[in-house]
């Protein structure tokens, strides 16, 4: 027999037979071109279905319990996309017949030889990567997941991307780390409109925004009278979510007592309204986010282990603006063309210096201060002109000073005191205010709103000179 090569290197199969002796075979022959994993009937493969991602499931028809084709069936309910091949006997053709209608991808007879099952997973495999390939072009910019649009030219970010892919169609909880600023609810909403959950509820919640003690409510609902001020019942954001995603944004904010509380929701998948004993079953994704190193609150014991690899099943890290090489540019254009439209003004542009300034600039507050900031300049942009180097604001020319790390020549506390560091500051302030103002002594004082005869002086004394001069 040809040994055929793995088409995915993390392909990922699940032998589902209630014979032990059919699933050693099938492990043995797979093993050395696949992940595999078995199950020994229906129920135990849906359980292996819901905790992580599988590509192709391998099922027998004959089952006590839960049969083949009832299984097949559930498992297209819970993850469209999952392709299965159905395993059955020759006296059961009409139920292989029944299975390609209720959604399998293939089936297989009965006795088989090797190369029949081979042959039906490579097929399978290829026909996905055809229909869902998740390589971006080089040239490729615009990513669509379902309703949400994610614009990057940054192959990190084309790594996150394909990560959205991969994990979205399962129900395992994500959580995203990432700065703050960097899109984490944008990515939440992606893995959300790309899964099998995406026409049901995506529903957001700031851990960070609600006071601590009405967080419980908040997330479980409660009952009328159960505390002052709770005139009648509400819903909590988990009943909200039901048969959806629940994104819980800054989670490393939430009290080590409601972080119990949700450990056993995600577990067992009930909970109880608060002043209630009913017991409220659910169904519900969890994406999570912090912009916070939650082992290192575990290590401090501010944030429960168990909960944190709970919610740890798949991780996916944004990068900051300023390692998305290209995408500074890519998006203050897609910005600009936003509010220009937004605020009806007849702005041509941004001039080239003025986009060599916001792309050497490290953005601490990546894209969310980006954008801010490009709104900002629309608002204030004149009327028929490009945007230039004179529209943006001082601080964006002097990056070392707000944020450590880019900048080669940042003096940190432990060499330097107070006074070294402030003369450091005011020397780099000055100097990149004389560079902005093309070393015209009048605009620069104006800009620095101090007086000419001041700037003068500070000049002298910091050796500050155009260059050419002596």
């Amino acid at each position: 027999m040809e040994k055929l090569e793995r088409v995915d290197d993390r392909t990922r199969i699940l032998v589902v037979d209630d014979e032990q002796g059919a699933r050693d075979s099938l492990e043995v022959l797979l093993e050395d071109l696949y992940e595999i994993e078995c199950a020994e009937d229906g129920h135990s493969a849906l359980s292996k279905l819901r905790e992580k991602p599988f590509d192709v499931v391998l099922l027998d028809i004959t089952m006590p319990k839960l049969d083949g084709i009832a299984t097949l069936r559930r498992i297209k309910s819970l993850d469209e996309s999952i392709d299965v091949i159905m395993v059955s006997g020759l006296d059961h053709a009409s139920e292989a017949t029944e299975s390609l209608k209720s959604g399998a991808s293939d089936y297989v007879t009965k006795p088989y030889e090797p190369e029949q099952i081979l042959r039906a997973i490579e097929d399978v495999l290829t026909k996905r990567s055809k229909e869902r390939s998740i390589c971006p072009r080089s040239d490729q910019t615009v990513f669509s997941f379902g309703s949400v649009q994610i614009l990057s030219q940054s192959p990190k970010m084309h790594t996150v991307f394909q990560t959205i892919e991969k994990v979205a169609r399962t129900g395992s909880s994500v959580l995203i780390t990432g700065e703050s600023g960097t899109g984490k609810e944008l990515i939440a909403r992606a893995i959300h409109a790309r899964s099998p959950r995406a026409s049901k509820p995506f529903v957001p919640i700031n851990c960070a925004a609600i006071p601590a003690d009405l967080m419980e409510s908040e997330l479980f609902g409660h009952e009328k009278g159960a505390f002052t001020g709770a005139y009648t019942r509400n819903i909590g954001k988990f009943e909200f979510a039901h048969g959806g995603s629940l994104f819980l944004d800054e989670i490393s904010s939430l009290r080590m007592d409601l972080q119990a509380k949700l450990l056993r929701v995600l577990q067992e998948r009930e909970f109880c309204r608060v002043g209630s004993h009913q017991t409220i079953g659910v169904d519900v994704r969890i994406i999570a986010a912090t912009n916070t190193r939650l082992e290192e609150m575990v290590r401090a014991e501010k944030f429960r282990s168990d909960l944190y690899f709970r919610l740890n099943v798949i991780p996916v890290n944004l990068p900051p603006l300023r390692e998305r090489k290209g995408d500074v540019s890519l998006l203050v254009k897609h910005f600009l063309k936003k509010y220009i439209q937004n605020f009806h003004k007849k702005i041509k542009g941004i001039h080239r210096d003025a986009l060599q300034i916001l792309e050497s600039y490290p953005w601490p507050g990546n894209v969310r201060e980006l954008e801010n900031l490009v709104e900002r300049l629309v608002v204030m942009g004149t009327e028929g002109d490009l945007l230039a180097e004179e529209d943006i604001t001082l601080d964006l020319l002097t990056p070392e000073v707000n944020v450590a790390g880019p900048a080669q020549e940042i003096i940190t506390c432990e060499e330097a005191g107070l006074l070294e560091a402030r003369q450091s500051f005011e020397r780099e302030f000055i100097l990149r205010a004389l560079q902005k103002c093309r070393w015209n002594q009048t605009d620069t004082a104006r800009l620095l709103k101090i007086h000419r005869n001041t700037l003068m002086q500070k000049m002298k004394l910091m050796n500050l000179r155009a260059q050419g001069e002596t």
